[in-house]
């Protein structure tokens, strides 16, 4: 199977300015994020910049990097532009890692890559891992998902579900007997639609749960789920956060 990883890459963060250059251990964090990218099987790992200093960090430590345009409002419309700069289209499938994910497994981006060669239906691919802490369920900054029988997402939700009936009481969710899928954010996309992902209307549930990936399941389109047997590394959103990666690569 051949990929590409795409990592985006902004230097603007609110609660983390310049957080992709941050120091760990001596190396830009997205330095690091893509040196953990070429442990996975992926033909190439590019940065799309929205900067020419991380471009020039990027290129200082042998990574490859791309810049691209500083208005871009999320993380896909910078990669679909990235696409088009690659020349990358058809069913060339792009994985989609993000830039503050120094310890990211490179198993699991493999993985996630392999969901659409194994779902040739679904125009999207990504991952979860099964929750076993109702504090976790009920937490609406931890994304669930819900699947069907094949492994293709149902719905994503910041609720807790799906919502055990005869369990859960005086509005606090337990978990079931169907183990919740907490969401990982990773993405694997075919190019042609990645390039196409920015014309779609924005949905309605988009904006109510502030997930971009309902876009996708409300305009038709399907989302195979790989099921991770361990949660995801350690992301970077706080300067709390950077500290913990610090200490852990030290």
């Amino acid at each position: 199977m051949s990929f590409s990883v795409l990592i985006p890459a902004r230097l603007a963060s609110t609660r983390l300015p310049r957080k992709p250059l941050a120091d760990i251990a001596g190396l830009p964090m997205i330095v690091r994020v893509a040196r953990q990218a070429t442990l996975s099987a992926a033909t190439q790992v590019v940065v799309a910049a929205d900067d020419a200093e991380i471009v020039a960090a990027c290129h200082a430590h042998g990574v490859e990097a791309i810049l691209t345009r500083c208005d871009h409002v999320n993380g896909s419309d910078r990669l679909a532009e990235a696409c088009t700069l690659l020349g990358l289209d058809g069913d060339a499938v792009v994985v989609n890692v993000q830039g503050d994910e120094p310890l990211i497994d490179p198993a699991l981006i493999d993985a996630c890559a392999a969901t659409l060669p194994a779902h040739p239906d679904c125009v999207m691919g990504t991952a979860a891992h099964a929750m076993t802490l109702a504090s976790e369920l009920a937490n609406p900054n931890i994304v669930k998902v819900v699947c069907d029988r094949a492994g293709r997402a149902l719905y994503f939700s910041r609720a807790p579900i799906p919502w055990w009936r005869d369990g859960s009481s005086a509005g606090a969710p337990a978990i079931g007997p169907l183990a919740p899928l907490r969401h990982i954010g990773i993405y694997a996309y075919r190019a042609t639609f990645l390039r196409r992902f920015p014309s779609l209307p924005v949905s309605p549930l988009e904006t109510i749960e502030s997930l971009e990936q309902l876009r996708v399941l409300w305009h038709g389109e399907r989302i195979a789920v790989h099921r991770s047997e361990h949660p995801a590394g350690i992301g970077v959103d706080t300067p709390e956060d950077l500290q913990r990666v610090r200490e852990l690569l030290a």
